[in-house]
Formats: C-alpha cells, structure tokens, sequence
C-alpha cells in the first residue's frame, strides 16, 4: 500500500512536502547536466573561444563568432599571417567581423591572373593546416595531408619517413612546419618532404591558400611592430600626417624622391636588407660593380672564387649578379651577406648592396600591373566592377573577400567541423596512437569475467557450506577494504617484478582478481536466497556445480550485473595502476594515453577526450541498468 493515501496527500503539508522533494531533485539533477553541458560545450573550443564558458557554443547561432572561428582556422592560429593578408586586419582573432564589399568583383580577375602567371609554390601557404594555439586539434587541411600519405604509402609510415626523410613516430605525430616565406630566416630549400608538401598544395582549391602580402606585411606587422598600431606614434616620429595606416604609403625601389622622409627611407632599407625573404628581393645593374667589389674584397683572388664556387671566369668583370629564387649554396651566403653589409676585417671597409640598386617584387604589384594590362586605366576598372579605387596601389588582393565568399557558402559544414573536429583529434590519436583500445578491450574483458567467477565461487562457499571461521574470513575481507589502492601499489609492484610479470596482462589482471568487497556484498545475497531451493535441488539429483550455476548464480543477475559494473569501472578508469605495471607503452591501456594526450592539448580536445572516455562506461551502465533494476522493483512488487 502507499505511504501517502490519497486523501492525506490533499493537504497543504503533505503538497508542501512532495513539492520540496521534487525541488530538491530538480536541483540535483541540475547540478549534474550544468556541468555536462559545459563538458559538451568546451569540447568544440579552439583558442578564440576559449576563455568563455557557454552552455550552448555560440558559433551554432551567432555568425559573428563563426566567422571568428573560421578566421582563426584559416589563418592557422598565426595573427601575423592575418595582420599581413588583411589591410584592415583586427588585433585579435576575437575582434574580426564581416568584411564591408570591396573587391568582390576582383576575385575573377584574380583567378585569371593566378593561372596564367602561376605563383610558386613559396609564394603561398595553406588555409586550415595547423592549429599550434589550440593544441592538438586536427584541422581539415591536416587530416587531408594524412590520407594524402596513407593513400600514397599504404599506411607504411616507415615508407613516409624514408621517402620524405621524416622523423615521425606516430600517424597522430604527423604535423606540418609554419610557412612564413616573407621573413628573412625561412628557407626555401627544396627537401624531399617540401617537394611533397608543394605538390600536395597545389591541388588544394583558391579559397584553401593565403598568399603571401608583401605590402601587408611591411605595414601592418614591420612598421606596426616598430611603432604600435597608433598612427599618431608612427608621423611623430617620420615627421608625416597620415590620417590612418592605410595611408601609409609602400614604394617597390629605394623611396629616394623628396616626398619621401629620411625616417621612411631607413624603414624601407631595414625592412629590405634584413627582414624580407630573398625570394621578393631583386637586383638591378646599378649593384653589379659593388657586388663584384664585394667579391674581390672578401676572396682576393679569382682563382679562390673559381675553386668555391665551382666556376671557371678569368676576369672579374665576367661575374653577373645571383639569378632570382636562388635558396641555397655558398653563392646564395654571398649574396645576403652582400645584401646585408660584409665589413672587410683587413680594412674594415663595408661592403654592401646600394639601396638604389634593390627593388621589390610583390603579388600586389604584378596583380596591379596585370590589371593595368587589361584595363589601361583606373577609371575602366572602376567602372567594370562598381568599385572606388582613388589610384593603383589601393587594389589588393582580394583575399579576404574570397574567405568571406566561403564563409557565406558552407556555413553549415563550418558548424559541423568545428563541432567534431576535436572529437576526430582524440580518435585519430587513440586509433593511430600504440594499441590501447585494444589492452583497454582485453584489461576490462579479463577483469570481469575474474570478477564474475572468484568472487562468486568464493562467497558461495562461505554462504552454503557455512564453516566455524566464515566470520573471520568476513572480518578479513572487511580489512581489505581499510586500505586505499595507493598503499598497496609498492607492494604488489614488488612482487610482480619479482615474479617477473610487469608489462602483462597477468600483472594487470590478478592483484584484482579477487575483491573483498565483491565476496562480502555477494555472501550476503546468497544468504538470502531461499534454503528450500537448494534442499529441492539436491533431492532432484543435481549436483553442486549445477546447483550453483542454476539457481544461485541464475538468481543473482541483479547483485552479479553490480559486480561486474564495478570491475569494469575500476578497470577502465585505472590508470596509476596501470602505468606503474606497465611502463612499456605499447602495454599502456586507455587512461595512460589520454593523460599523455591532456599533457600538451588545449581544452576542447581535454573536454572531447573525457566525453569519448565516458562512452564506453555509460554504455555498460545503460546495458546493466535493467537487470538492476529488475532486481530491485520485481521483489519489491512480489
């Protein structure tokens, strides 16, 4: 019958009461699905949104902060790539909105001019490739360069690491080196991996690649670097009036007209000789003789210079200035120690290139200078594409408005992507990464199936047979439970090296092969059970194994269905354990590889990582759930 009749529950204290009771859940329930949700939302974290805690991410309804994300992934996480391909790029990933319409028009005319003068490889680099502020993410670039690799090498990494002379220890290990061909330091020696990567590169689509920007760089990451991103700072100190940074003027030769202030011209001549790559650099006839001077300073004789260079001249005069896109090579050190100033240690005279004799080559002027090609005038382009340019060097490249193109078009799978992609990370890691989804699968299938065979024979024994020392047995059992695993770690460790079964399955296995905890809680179950059935079975003729696996282990499921649930918790979840046993670590289980995971990963994949490692025990509770249950309600109703 009900606690409640139903007449008492009609008073105004017994509703009070229920309404206190089913507050009081509410509450408790919240407090469990607040903090999942926020697990669930981190785990679609990048660096952008990082530091901003959202029950519902807010790039599933705000565009804004889509935008935010894909900026962020498209530019690799690398602010300067972005200050240097945008003209109004913003000061953080966090602060980029919508692009006004400008160039949309443009972006043919870029297509065009990009397929009939075909950029080197060097001049560009890939979109969605690297994620080194997220740590850890895999973006959609990356994983298509992994299969790029299996596909071609059969999934041999030996192969990969021969052919491309890499180091790689693991597929998940496999990650692409930053590409900033506009500094000085990169270098653009061709190696047996670049030669792959540069292949690979140019095949991926237009809105997939950022070119590099020569102008964009200079302006906003060299001379904003010098003197921050207030204008003001910046005519102070050259002595201009320059209403804004895009103003600021960028001169492809030596800026030695007199509009031009001497503070402008060091900038342009600091930025050329020791920032700019040598690939955009160019020289012109006016540097041959110093150049050659240079030479004679430095190896005397041309005899010498034959010897190390590998060539044959008999004057001087026959020497010719290095050819473009020359990377590498004794000749190549010449040239940038040339470029940079050689001081001659015999008589300190310094010898360098002439400011006059460099100028340089930009994607921006050669678009400029196709468009002039096609259009003879400003004005016919203007009036072409509905645009407002006041001269040539306001056009640009029309970068940003083919990543906001993209953005417009595939929104959905923008969403998605950044959803699962952290979700793909953890699982390419724990697939690609030693075998512990398997050790996992084996540790956990042993330790319940010895869960559910020792404990058992041990409590029925104690229960059936009832001998004089059972309460002894219980009360050591009892004593078991006193002392955490922690205290019992050195011991067992001992033991087991002493056996000589560290890194086995067995040193993972037997030290929880029986559990006091388990005995005591199954013993008294068995006690419960009805004597009549055994005494029945008995005179039917059965014997003890049958008696046992028939009726007692037939009418324990409910109490049979806990212990196994424990033993597959305390196994999947078991890590110091299972990292002190076994330090080997293609022995290493689950839990050991996602703490190495965690060491060097950002939140959303340390929140995906928990998510997946809660799967497998949510889908053993759920598959246990209704024999618990049913072991709870049936009696009850009987």
């Amino acid at each position: 019958m009900p606690i409640l009749s139903a007449i008492g529950r009609r008073h105004w204290r017994t509703r009070a009461l229920i309404g206190i009771i089913y507050a009081t859940l509410l509450a408790g329930a919240i407090t469990m699905v607040y903090p999942f949700l926020l697990l669930l939302s981190g785990s679609a974290k990048s660096a952008v949104d990082a530091p901003y805690n959202h029950l519902i991410p807010r790039f599933l309804y705000d565009e804004t902060a889509l935008y935010q994300k894909m900026i962020e992934m498209v530019f690799n996480e690398n602010l300067a790539l972005l200050y240097s391909t945008y003209s109004d790029a913003p000061a953080s990933f966090g602060q980029a909105l919508h692009p006004a319409s400008g160039q949309n028009g443009l972006i043919s005319e870029w297509t065009d001019f990009l397929e009939k003068e075909a950029p080197g490889p060097f001049t560009y680099t890939l979109a969605s490739a690297r994620a080194p502020a997220s740590r850890g993410a895999q973006p959609i670039m990356l994983r298509a360069w992994k299969r790029h690799l299996a596909e071609k090498f059969t999934n041999d990494l030996a192969a990969v690491n021969r052919e491309l002379e890499t180091t790689d220890t693991s597929w998940y290990s496999i990650a692409l080196p930053p590409e900033d061909y506009l500094v000085r330091r990169s270098s653009l020696t061709e190696t047996p991996f670049l030669r792959e990567w540069n292949a690979f590169k140019a095949k991926q689509p237009l809105d997939q690649r950022i070119y590099f920007s020569v102008e964009g760089f200079y302006r906003n990451v060299f001379l904003k670097g010098r003197y921050t991103r207030d204008i003001a700072t910046y005519n102070k100190s050259h002595h201009t009036d320059y209403a804004s940074w895009d103003d600021v003027r960028f001169s492809p030769t030596y800026p030695s007209e007199a509009h031009w202030t001497d503070a402008e011209r060091e900038d342009w001549e600091s930025f050329a000789r020791v920032i700019l790559n040598h690939q955009w650099l160019r020289a012109t006839g006016d540097a041959l003789s110093d150049y050659i001077n240079y030479l004679e300073a430095k190896y005397s004789l041309l005899g010498t210079l034959n010897r190390v260079y590998k060539t044959n001249y008999t004057w001087w005069s026959e020497i010719e200035l290095p050819r473009p896109g020359l990377t590498e090579g004794l000749i190549f050190s010449d040239w940038d120690a040339f470029v940079q100033g050689w001081r001659d240690p015999a008589t300190g005279t310094l010898h360098q290139a002439p400011p006059e004799g460099l100028y340089i080559v930009s994607l921006e002027q050669q678009f400029r200078d196709f468009l002039t090609a096609r259009f003879d005038s400003l004005a016919k382009l203007n009036q072409r594409y509905g645009t407002s340019f006041a001269r040539w060097s306001d056009v640009t490249l029309p970068q940003q408005e083919i990543h906001y193109q993209r953005f417009l078009a595939q929104q959905s799978a923008l969403r998605k992507e950044f959803i699962t992609r952290n979700f793909v990370a953890v699982w390419d890691y724990l697939g690609r990464h030693g075998r512990g989804l398997l050790n996992t699968a084996i540790y956990c299938f042993l330790a319940v199936l010895a869960a559910l065979i020792v404990n058992p024979l041990a409590a029925y024994a104690l229960s059936r047979y009832r001998p004089p020392f059972s309460y002894k047995v219980l009360l050591f059992l009892m004593l078991t439970m006193a002392f955490p695993p922690m205290v019992t770690q050195i011991p067992i460790f001992l033991l087991l090296r002493k056996l000589e079964m560290l890194n086995t399955f067995w040193a993972l296995v037997l030290p929880g092969l029986a559990s006091g905890y388990a005995i005591f809680l199954l013993k008294g179950f068995f006690d419960s059970l009805p004597r009549e059935l055994y005494e029945s079975a008995e005179m039917d003729g059965a014997g003890e194994f049958r008696i046992f696996w028939t009726i007692t282990m037939s009418l324990s499921q409910p109490i049979l269905a806990v212990i196994a649930l424990n033993a597959f918790t305390l196994a999947y979840g078991n890590f110091m354990f299972a990292l002190l046993i076994c330090q080997d670590s293609r022995m290493w289980t689950l839990m050991p590889w996602l703490y190495q995971l965690q060491q060097y990963s950002g939140p959303g994949i340390m929140y995906a990582s928990i998510l997946i490692a809660a799967v497998p025990t949510l889908v053993i509770f759920a598959f246990c759930q209704n024999i618990i249950i049913r072991g709870i309600v049936v009696p009850v109703e009987k």
